[in-house]
Order: C-alpha cells, then structure tokens, then sequence
C-alpha cells in the first residue's frame, strides 16, 4: 500500500518525527483558536475571550514539547504536517466555520481536541516500543487536559449573562441574516407567481404549459430577488449579515415558493394537478404564517389573516384572467 501514496503511515515515524509532528499541530490548533477569536469579537467578545485562552495553552503545550525535542534530539525540528501522515486526523478550514452557529463552533473546538486525544490514544496501543508507547501517552493526557482547560476558560469567561447575551445576539444575527430574507422570498415567491401560474392553468388547461410557465417565473424571480436583496445593503451598517448569505435565501426561497405550486402541473391531468397545487398554495401560505409567527413574533392570527387573503387575492386575479 505504500506505494499507493506519497504520504508517511504513522507506524513508520521515529519517536523524534512523532514528536515533531505534535509540535506542528499544537502550532495549527493554536493558529485555528487565534482565527476563531478574530471573527467572534465583534459580536461575542466573551467567547472570543475564551479562545484567545485556548490558544495560549496550546502555545504553552507546544513550547513544552519544544523543550522535550531540544533535550533529546537537540534544535533542529523536522518539518513534518499532519497532511503529510496517512489516517491523522484532519481540521475543519477556517472559512468553513464561519457560516455555523456559535454553539456549533464551540463544539467544533471541542471535537478538535477529542479527534486529538483518540488518535494518540489508539496510537499508544499500536506502538511497540516503550518509549514511543510513553510519550503518545503524554501526548494523550494533554489533548484531555486541554479539555478541561476549555472547560475552565469558558467558566472563567462565560457567566450565565453572558451566555444569554451572546445567544440572543447570535439569534437575532441568525434572522437579519437568514430568517428575514427568506421569508421575504417566500412570500415572494409564494404569492406573486399565483396569478401568472394559474392564469396560465385557467387559460389554457394544458399541464405541461403550465409547468414550463411556473417552472420560469420561480427561477426568474429567485434569480431577480437574490440579487436585489444582495444588492441593497451591504450588511455594514445594519448589521445584516453577508449580502451573499443573504441573497442566497432571498433567492433560494423565492424559487422553491413558485416552485411548490408549479410542481404538481407535472401530473398530466388538469384538474389533479390543480386542485394539488391549490392545496399546496394553502400550505405555504400557513407556512409563512408559522414562520412569521415564530420569529418575527407576529401574532398567528394576524399573520394567517395577511397572508391567506394575500394570496387569495392574487389566486383570484389569476382565475379571473385565465379564464377570460
């Protein structure tokens, strides 16, 4: 199987390539709390806080390792990567996690330092040699104590008040960002492609016309309002969120709101596919409401009223058009 890969198995590492290589992913996982810090300060500063404290036990860790390297092998250090070992495990890019909830990152960090503690776990019971066998021990028992250390900082750091101001400021950054703009698209999408779908249902009574009609006036108004909700504000000063992320909902939503009562005049029968498409347009229009109601606070009657003769409106309008 060698012969398969350019990259070292762990099994053949010496005990200084071993410990080399500890060195570099302290280093990594140090580098990867310090990014985390910077992009959650603005909004969370107490977990910031937190991952700031992780990453200077980390830098303390490595510096320890260092001393251990520079006592028995002296100073210079090989350059060998987690990348460059087969089955070590692998960190999440930065960029990834910027999209997750703040609670999804914390975890993240934790499984950094389990994924770490395991792998040198099960690579001590592997190991033949004594000495080897040792120091994946100790290597084991740091990646543990890191834990705990994650557990302290976050007790040091993270008071109840402070939890809840951070998760509310997360909520409200998780509907500026994602939320509102998509419940805009769908009530886009949702309402405003009833009159020409159903219009062109009435007007013609052939299904496939009445799909290709649907099937363009979805994408066409997803396209139409991810770009103008990407547009219109570039998150700054509003506190928004991304203009990608929110023109991504925007249009995505808007889509599947024309979509979902475009699909059924896939069924070659009229008034199948029709009175299917009626009984998804009052799904969506109670969805709406539901979304409305949960995040947006807006009393589900209110909502439910707004929407229901909304759409009933412009259903009517379509009707009445097609058929004329």
């Amino acid at each position: 199987m060698r012969f398969f890969t350019q990259r070292r198995h762990f099994k053949d590492l010496s005990e200084q390539e071993v410990l080399a290589l500890a060195i570099s992913s302290e280093e990594d996982d140090a580098r990867i709390y310090r990014s985390y810090a910077q992009m959650l300060r603005a909004d969370f500063p107490d977990t910031a806080k937190v991952f700031d404290g992780m990453a200077e036990e980390e830098d303390t860790h490595r510096q320890a390792l260092i001393s251990m390297h520079r006592k028995r092998f002296g100073e210079v250090i090989p350059l060998i990567r987690r990348e460059h070992v087969a089955g070590y495990y692998a960190r999440r890019p930065v960029w990834l996690t910027q999209n997750l909830p703040l609670e999804r990152i914390r975890e993240e960090a934790s499984a950094m330092e389990q994924d770490a503690e395991r792998f040198y776990l099960e690579a001590a019971k592997r190991s033949s040699d004594a000495a080897t066998r040792k120091l994946l021990g100790d290597l084991a028992a740091a990646e543990a104590g890191h834990q705990y250390s994650a557990e302290r900082l976050e007790r040091e750091h993270l008071d109840d008040d402070s939890r809840e101001r951070e998760g509310a400021t997360a909520h409200r950054q998780f509907i500026l960002t994602w939320v509102q703009p998509g419940l805009a698209g769908l009530m886009d999408g949702s309402v405003s492609t009833l009159a020409p779908i159903f219009a062109v249902a009435f007007a013609t009574q052939d299904t496939w016309t009445t799909f290709l009609v649907g099937l363009a006036a979805s994408i066409g108004a997803g396209i139409s309002m991810g770009f103008t909700e990407a547009a219109s504000d570039d998150g700054q000063l509003s506190g928004r969120g991304s203009p990608i992320k929110r023109g991504i909902a925007a249009g995505v939503m808007t889509a599947v709101g024309g979509l979902g009562h475009a699909m059924p005049y896939l069924i070659p029968h009229f008034w199948t596919a029709t009175i299917i498409a009626m009984v998804v347009v009052f799904v969506e229009l109670w969805a709406i409401a539901w979304i409305q109601n949960k995040y947006m606070e807006t009393p589900f009657l209110r909502a439910a009223f707004q929407v229901v003769v909304g759409g009933a409106l412009v259903f009517a309008a379509g009707a009445l058009i097609g058929s004329g």
